[in-house]
């Protein structure tokens, strides 16, 4: 069996990573419907984490045959919220 810790760590990294394809999406909505202005800037603004070499491209996460990059904005740690409360229970 799972110990208590484990199943933690567990559902903390399964919540990211869906609260992060969330704010993908959610960052793709906002590029597409939001009029240009100061709230589409501040809610697609991305800061971009990168480490590694290795080889994939999706939205929230962008590996190419360079680093892995990882893209954040106010859109993804909403996402990341909204991750936590459905797949932890409200972590």
């Amino acid at each position: 069996m799972i110990g208590p810790r484990r199943r933690s760590l567990a559902r903390l990294v399964w919540a990211a990573v869906v609260g992060l394809f969330l704010g993908a999406l959610f960052t793709q909505l906002a590029t597409v419907y939001l009029p240009e202005g100061a709230t589409r800037r501040f809610l697609t603004t991305t800061v971009s984490a990168s480490r590694g070499p290795v080889g994939v491209d999706l939205i929230a996460v962008a590996v190419g045959s360079g680093p892995l990059t990882i893209n954040v904005n106010a859109l993804s740690q909403v996402g990341i919220l909204i991750g936590a409360h459905v797949v932890g229970g409200g972590l």
